[in-house]
């Protein structure tokens, strides 16, 4: 096997010098040890060994694991190519850990490295200090973290997040004879990244600075006290996504001496994780030295075992931190509410007052807050145009004069039905009393246009009719279509309209989504036919993601195969 590069320093006294009595080796003083390896080990849940991948998902979701670390020869001496010493031969160490996820957002993790195995011996390393060799089994510093994501999700493009590593030395004395502590307290704020790209590629980074009290022995050129840390990463998935291989790079350098050879331990290793179930991952690494600095290994291995907790994913479509399972307004970016018909929909106030519509009696004036929800949001002086004695914040006819109701549907409205759009169908039974349409024995089409705006949508009375298993519009739509190009003629405000195709969940889901989205491509084609600027549409297929109804009956699924048209704010 090669021989890896180890650590080469000029000593300031010759060759002979290790040779010396045992009088003068006698009044040789047994320096005190350090902190050794650049070997930081990843928070348990991560998908690297040193780097981050930020999986920071779930809530209460905990990773436990083990890392198994044998390091080879990271502190050994060389004089003109022969070796003379190494206090440090071998080291073995589990690093046993734990991290719990809070809220998608926020996680605590916990690092124990014990040292299991370690060997070396006595060396010289001038006249009159004598490097110890490592033979004490003890626990390093334990490290407590805790990381906040500060954008982005696991897995779809770009994570961001800030954390803190504290490293508290439990081992006393012994983690310094070990070479497995500084003996005093460390802390390493950092920043890190991570992304999966398009291209299937995972890459992750991440660097903080080590602020620490300088050991009370200085080492020639080991960077003491406070330093930079790095991890990079980069890999691919295998195997459906369970097997990710790819090189991993991690090192130290000292900020008084950034990037000299000597004070700068970096290491690189090839790594790989298999999840075996969607609960156990097991992983193992292998690397060396690329630079001679203190704790370089000759050779690092590596390997690890986890137990994760399952994620539950919670769909938010319209991207505003409200999951869709709690979103009054899913397809809308929104604000939290205490109400759960207004938590994750948009605050709307359209006569700007600060008070939103909801809770505005004045929706449309300019007002005050008062404690009174039917004053909330009016003028001092409420307004009655009909002159009829019911203001109209309370007012359900405010330009018709009327007589008080208790009923706040009837409230100011004159006596007997109404038919406000004059389409002959009377406003009580009227399911669009300000639009005229045509009588329709279905409650919810009677006195409805074919067509209309309403609610963000352009909604339609009728399905746009396919052949079957096809995108083919049947010619018994044109009706509905010529409507809808009708519709967009008339409201040339409506710069941006969304065609969406749906199925019901018969078949295949990807073969669903695909024949969704050609249908969607072919009422935008025979739309931009017949006059309408293709500028103004686009098509989306989602298939069965998406239903309406239920898919247990030949009615429901019916209902699911369509074609709706969304206005795009």
């Amino acid at each position: 096997m090669r021989t890896a590069r180890r650590l080469s320093i000029t000593f300031a006294v010759s060759i002979s010098t290790l040779s010396l009595t045992s009088g003068i080796a006698s009044a040789q003083s047994l320096a005190k040890g350090f902190q050794l390896s650049p070997y930081n080990p990843s928070e348990r849940g991560s998908d690297w060994f040193a780097a981050d991948s930020l999986d920071l998902r779930g809530k209460g979701r905990l990773a436990v694991g083990v890392i198994g670390d044998l390091s080879l020869k990271p502190l050994t001496f060389r004089k003109d190519g022969t070796e003379v010493g190494s206090p440090v031969k071998s080291v073995t160490v589990a690093h046993v850990g734990a991290s719990v996820v809070a809220a998608n957002r926020l996680r605590l993790a916990i690092n124990v490295p014990a040292m299991l195995a370690a060997s070396g011996e006595n060396t010289t390393f001038s006249p009159n200090v004598v490097l110890p060799g490592v033979k004490k089994q003890t626990v390093s510093d334990v490290r407590g973290s805790i990381d906040a994501r500060l954008f982005g999700t696991y897995g779809a493009g770009l994570t961001g997040a800030m954390g803190v590593s504290v490293f508290v030395p439990t081992g006393g004395d012994g983690g310094r004879a070990a070479y497995a502590s500084d003996g005093s307290v460390r802390v390493i704020p950092r920043l890190s990244l991570a992304r999966r790209a398009d291209t299937g590629l995972e890459m992750a980074a991440s660097v903080g600075v080590q602020v620490s009290k300088k050991p009370d022995t200085d080492y020639a050129n080991r960077p003491g006290g406070s330093s930079v840390v790095f991890a990079a990463a980069v890999g691919k998935r295998f195997a459906s996504g369970k097997l990710l291989i790819g090189p991993e790079i991690y090192g130290v350098t000292g900020t008084s001496k950034l990037l000299q050879r000597e004070s700068s331990p970096i290491e690189a290793i090839l790594s790989a994780r298999y999840s075996a179930t969607e609960t156990v991952r097991v992983g193992a690494a292998l690397g060396t030295g690329l630079t001679t600095g203190f704790g370089a290994s000759a050779l690092r291995a590596l390997g690890t075992i986890e137990i994760t907790g399952k994620v539950t994913v919670a769909h938010d479509r319209d991207g505003d931190d409200i999951t869709d399972d709690v979103d009054a307004c899913p397809d809308e970016r929104g604000v939290r509410s205490d109400d759960p018909k207004r938590h994750g929909c948009p605050v709307v106030d359209r006569d700007k007052d600060g008070i939103a519509d909801p809770d505005d009696a004045c929706p449309d004036e300019p007002g005050k807050a008062s404690s009174d929800p039917k004053k909330n949001g009016c003028p001092d002086a409420p307004k009655d145009r009909d002159h009829d004695g019911v203001f109209d914040a309370v007012d359900a006819c405010p330009d018709e004069p009327g007589k008080a109701n208790d009923d706040p549907k009837k409230n100011g409205c004159p006596e007997g039905p109404k038919d406000r759009d004059s389409d002959g169908v009377l406003d009580p039974d009227d399911a669009c009393p300000d639009q005229p349409g045509p009588k329709d024995p279905d409650p919810k089409k009677n006195g409805c246009p074919a067509v209309r705006v309403e609610g963000g949508q352009i909604k339609i009375l009728e399905q746009v009719k396919f052949k079957t298993g096809s995108s083919v519009i049947l010619k018994e739509s044109d009706g509905i279509l010529t409507a809808v190009t009708a519709v967009l003629k008339q409201h040339d405000e409506i710069k941006k309209v969304r065609v969406e195709g749906h199925t019901d969940s018969k078949g295949a889901p990807a073969a669903n989504k695909a024949l969704s989205q050609a249908r969607a491509a072919s009422v935008v084609k025979w739309l931009v036919s017949h006059g309408i600027d293709s500028k103004r549409l686009y098509p989306k297929g989602f298939g069965q993601e998406r239903p309406i109804d239920s898919n247990d009956t030949d009615a429901g699924r019916q209902n699911n195969r369509r074609v709706e048209f969304h206005i795009d704010p």
